[in-house]
């Protein structure tokens, strides 16, 4: 049964081509962990399942993602581009669900704080060589990778997710909060969407689109070079 659009509130939305746009991860990536593929081997056709446990998925038409999935497939997009072979994400996203009895572990506050543990006790079970080639590319994310993929989020600790993600950084006031406006990019002192202020100077110039929705000249020039290139 399709979902109403209440469903989404304080859940964020986000269609593939947003999510894609957002994270700078190809779309086809997104799919394949949203959705599994079918591939053949040896002459027989076999299945690769999803990785990521999507709020929605194609309850709507078309495949959409949470605001926990866009931040889910910036970590493991993050272990893949580190070489992590896929089927040792695969496990190590499945056995981390389980342990920590959470849909989304890479993005949780607990694999912030105890990152480590968690990688080692996932490994542990089979000693799989892939698992292991986990932990020694773990050192390389804890030491650059991650600090850079957590910065940019705030997390509720009652729950230990992540509840809103700052893109540019704290600095620049542009924040991803399902809270607000579904979870699309707003100017965050005024709760104004990037992509309506960059759209009214394209046609009103920067000072007028400023007026007319109430906020700072520099805000809508931050909006305006976001939408320019919003990839992280």
């Amino acid at each position: 049964m399709p979902l109403h659009r209440f469903t989404f509130i304080g859940q964020g939305v986000y269609t593939l081509p947003e999510a894609s746009r957002l994270t700078g991860i190809p779309g086809r990536r997104i799919r394949r962990w949203m959705e599994g593929y079918a591939y053949t081997r040896r002459g027989t056709r076999r299945e690769s399942t999803p990785v990521i446990r999507p709020r929605f998925g194609r309850d709507v038409g078309e495949l959409s993602l949470s605001f926990a999935d866009l931040v889910e497939v910036r970590f493991l997009d993050a272990f893949l581009n580190r070489g992590v072979s896929f089927r040792a994400i695969r496990i190590a996203a499945e056995r981390a669900q389980d342990l920590l009895s959470m849909s989304h572990p890479f993005s949780s506050h607990r694999f912030k704080t105890d990152g480590k543990d968690i990688l080692a006790e996932i490994v542990r079970p089979g000693r799989d060589p892939e698992l292991l080639n986990l932990i020694h590319n773990q050192y390389e994310l804890r030491r650059v990778v991650l600090p850079l993929l957590h910065a940019g989020l705030d997390f509720d600790h009652a729950s230990e997710s992540a509840a809103r993600w700052w893109p540019r950084g704290r600095r620049v006031g542009i924040v991803l909060d399902p809270l607000r406006s579904f979870g699309s990019p707003i100017i965050a002192s005024a709760g104004v969407r990037t992509s309506i202020l960059a759209a009214s100077a394209a046609v009103d110039g920067d000072a007028l689109a400023a007026r007319l929705f109430s906020v700072r000249v520099n805000d809508v020039r931050r909006a305006v070079a976001y939408e320019a290139q919003p990839t992280q």
